[in-house]
């Protein structure tokens, strides 16, 4: 690929993540958003447990049962002359950090906000994250075909809890029993609410911004209502930027509905037409590598065991920085210095997937993985030694002792314990003397999935002992004297065989503070 068409390639890719909290109907939007990419036939929603109709994007057994996303799903499509990369995080806020390090992985995001809700508490956390990235953000304000809040207010409560502006892009006439459709202010016209043929979903305005008087909708009280905060807005509300926009400080507004796929096409629309194709990266040294360096280089931000559970696979998910991708080249792997070739590498649409050969910046490429690769891991082609930004990572809060429950399957249970940290959703750690495993997360949700997995995936069945509530403190080892152990504060090692201690609680790190005022703690390692 010359210069020229690396560059067209590259102003083709749009790669973003959905983002909301549970139940606010990110999954669903996904299908539909891949059911007019031609992916899929019939769009399956989380709700569909009784009817089988499973989520495209959940392809997880515990996903399917319980109606959740628990890990981040990567689904690729062509539309409109370009090629989609979504990312599909989880909700649950016990699966934050693995939301988090997608985000890092995108060039843009989808914000999906409960019409009748509004703003809730994780979905302003990761509003944060996004912000803090300074990327794109566009906002879907889902379940219109549901009673919900006045549009003004949501709009207000963006602004006020978010510091964001709003620019609504269209406008809902009614909600739920009385919704008659949405004003839409782009293309300046009314989208229909189910519509008795598919020839009557659109209908265009005059160049007052009006229906024709003889049409039936202008009879009706929710058109007039919508015609004075149309009003309202070119008056009073904030004017289209589109510099702001790419600047993270304005988000175009969409109302609509995911279940019943009423104005998710206009949406993707829109955001394909205004969404940035992929930006530089920033590295360690503070320098950016732009998309189109002729130099491929990506980093790894997500690693998950057993997509294909009949093969035991292992992939690494790899956002294509710079240059072009080609399957069988050769890389440098900046953590270990060594060459590694990239051989068996693949796409995805959740949980089908083909043989990929060429990928370029934007993309996000699986790799086959034998434990080559850790989360955060920079590759790059080329002589100049390259590392991208740390990806967040966080401590646990919440610490289990773990051990199998048939001693005669320890090959299946460390090896499931192995591959599942991996993923980085739980962290391991080991008591400094006796060897006995210690697992620590954000969450107890992500407790039970690694419980559900051992025994699904990897046939080990495993008892889980709780010790609570723990803080995290890391210790200089030429500082350790294994005395300074107790049950307040347990001495562990991480994977790396770092010691530190798990604190009970503020009192018990106060107390070896006073105790031992000339070590230093860490909160990190």
């Amino acid at each position: 690929m010359n210069k020229n068409e690396l560059e067209q390639a590259v102003a083709k890719r749009r790669t973003f993540a959905i983002i909301s909290h549970p139940d606010a109907g990110k999954t669903t939007i996904t299908e539909q958003l891949l059911l007019f990419g031609g992916v899929i036939r019939e769009a399956g929603t989380v709700k569909g447990r009784k009817s089988a109709h499973f989520a495209k994007s959940d392809w997880m057994a515990i996903e399917k049962q319980r109606g959740i996303s628990v890990t981040s799903s990567v689904m690729q499509f062509d539309y409109q002359g370009k090629r989609i990369n979504i990312l599909d995080t989880p909700g649950h806020e016990d699966f934050s950090e693995d939301t988090y390090r997608t985000l890092m992985a995108v060039d843009a995001a989808v914000m999906v906000i409960d019409s009748a809700k509004g703003i809730e508490a994780q979905t302003k956390k990761l509003f944060k994250v996004v912000k803090k990235r300074g990327i794109p953000i566009f906002t879907f304000m889902n379940k219109l075909d549901r009673d919900g809040r006045e549009p003004l207010d949501l709009i207000a409560e963006l602004e006020d809890l978010l510091g964001i502006e709003g620019y609504a892009m269209n406008w809902p006439m009614g909600s739920g029993k009385t919704l008659l459709g949405i004003y839409d202010r782009v293309n300046q016209r009314i989208e229909r609410y189910r519509p008795e043929t598919p020839e009557q979903r659109f209908a265009p305005l005059d160049d007052q911004g009006k229906l024709p008087a003889g049409d039936p909708l202008t009879k009706d009280s929710a058109y007039q209502q919508c015609l004075d905060d149309i009003e309202l807005l070119d008056d009073a509300g904030n004017q289209f930027d589109e510099a702001k926009i790419m600047r993270g400080d304005q988000t175009p507004v969409f109302f609509g509905s995911a279940l019943t796929n009423f104005g998710v096409e206009t949406f993707l629309n829109s955001f394909v037409k205004y969404a940035p194709a992929p930006g530089p990266h920033k590295t360690v040294s503070d320098t950016e590598v732009a998309p189109t360096s002729p130099d491929f280089s990506g980093f790894i931000f997500k690693i998950q065991a057993n997509m294909n559970p009949n093969h035991r696979d292992r992939i690494a998910f790899i956002r294509v920085v710079s240059g072009e991708f080609e399957r069988g080249m050769d890389v440098t792997l900046t953590r270990t210095g060594k060459t590694i070739r990239l051989s068996n590498s693949t796409e995805f649409m959740a949980n089908t997937r083909e043989t990929v050969e060429t990928a370029v910046a934007g993309d996000i490429v699986g790799l086959y993985d034998t434990g080559n690769f850790q989360i955060g891991d920079t590759i790059y082609a080329g002589k100049d030694k390259l590392e991208f930004e740390p990806l967040p990572q966080f401590t646990p809060e919440l610490f289990m002792r773990v051990t199998p429950k048939n001693v005669m399957k320890q090959k299946s249970f460390h090896k499931g314990m192995q591959q599942l940290v991996q993923e980085g959703a739980i962290q391991l750690y080991r008591t400094y003397t006796t060897e006995e495993y210690i697992l620590g997360a954000v969450g107890q949700l992500q407790f039970e999935v690694f419980k559900f997995r051992m025994e699904n995936e990897y046939n080990s069945e495993v008892e889980m002992t709780p010790i609570g509530n723990r803080t995290a403190r890391w210790i200089d080892p030429d500082q350790l004297d294994e005395k300074m152990s107790s049950s307040r504060n347990l001495l562990v090692k991480d994977v790396e065989g770092k010691p530190l201690f798990l604190f009970e609680n503020q009192f018990a790190e106060r107390w070896f503070a006073s105790k031992y005022p000339d070590v230093k703690l860490s909160a990190k390692i």
